[in-house]
């Protein structure tokens, strides 16, 4: 019942190396579970990473038109995937490439209400317009919300970028801003904390979980979007702390432990309703401790597909039959 996409572009990331995170998971797998890769068929998404070393024609949005091929592509097999009833756990290199699973999963899903749990340091709502930076994977949920924030712009993209940019939102807005909920949001840059402000999007930090308790956070989180049909939920790595590594390409202080991290996932997808998984920027070469971050990220998606199986194992038989008698009774 599942299938893995491994999807290492990482064209949208402004530090290198986030390409090699499946390769770090793949290392990490060989001392902890060797069998792992075997198990589960793999898809590896096509990528165009060499176009690094070309000149960037959009300044705006860094290599923004190449991005939206790759987009495309990626969102096909996510679709592809749903379509042959298999739960996609998506491996990512930067976080570019999360708008592109959220596409994949509404054209499998078109008229279903999708809802998406963002567990991130970031919040990943600027536009081309708005961006200091350039760095598309700072722009994955502006896509999904078909949110330019103008109002607030601070740059004037081109033609050739608008045209990307118009292509990676769609035709349709695919994700209510109503149905998106932040998990460790903690570095946001002022354009981004008026689109939270606008829609009163929830934002579940690190202090307020630790507080409550995972259990308690991940209940509020699934109550919030009670009236979704399905739920993506995207983790970035960077929602750790960097106490846990330094490898991945925006660390900031103050974030989850490696427990809260394991606490937060299997109890999201507890939930039948969600759909889909995402795993992204693993940066083995920003790593001060070897491949600490490949490891702790793999022992996160072990754990999550340990409690992705108990949702698909069929029932044993003879226990529904007793609890089919007993409901007669």
């Amino acid at each position: 019942m599942i299938t893995i996409i491994s999807n290492m572009s990482e064209l949208g990331a402004g530090t290198r190396g986030s390409s090699l995170g499946y390769d770090a998971l793949r290392i990490a797998s060989y001392y902890m579970k060797p069998d792992f890769f075997r198990k589960y068929p793999v898809i590896h998404v096509p990528d165009e990473n060499h176009k690094l070393w070309e000149k960037n024609p959009t300044p705006t949005a860094i290599r923004i038109e190449t991005i939206a091929d790759v987009y495309d592509r990626a969102s096909k097999i996510v679709a592809d995937v749903v379509a042959s009833n298999r739960f996609p756990i998506i491996l990512t290199g930067d976080h570019s490439n999360g708008g592109a699973n959220i596409a994949g999963l509404k054209e499998a899903y078109p008229d279903k209400r999708l809802g998406v749990i963002w567990v991130d340091a970031h919040a990943d709502l600027h536009s081309p317009y708005t961006s200091p930076s350039g760095n598309v994977h700072g722009m994955p949920l502006a896509t999904a919300l078909g949110e330019d924030n103008m109002h607030l712009k601070v740059k004037e993209p081109g033609s050739r970028a608008l045209a990307a940019w118009s292509r990676m939102k769609g035709p349709e807005t695919r994700v209510l801003p109503s149905d998106l909920l932040f998990m460790g949001v903690r570095d946001i840059e002022p354009q981004e904390a008026a689109i939270m402000e606008k829609y009163k999007i929830p934002n579940l930090t690190v202090e307020n979980i630790t507080m409550k308790g995972v259990r308690r956070a991940v209940k509020q989180a699934l109550t919030y979007l009670s009236e979704c049909d399905c739920i993506f939920v995207s983790f970035d790595v960077d929602s750790m702390d960097p106490n846990i590594s330094h490898g991945t390409g925006t660390p900031v202080p103050g974030g989850f432990s490696r427990e809260q991290a394991v606490g937060i996932i299997t109890g999201l997808l507890k939930d039948p309703r969600v759909c889909g998984f995402e795993i992204t920027e693993i940066n083995p070469l920003l790593d001060d401790k070897g491949n600490k971050m490949g490891e702790t990220a793999f022992f996160i998606l072990n754990k999550a597909v340990q409690e992705l199986q108990k949702r698909f194992e069929p029932k044993p038989e003879g226990k529904s039959k007793k609890l089919k008698i007993a409901a007669e009774k």
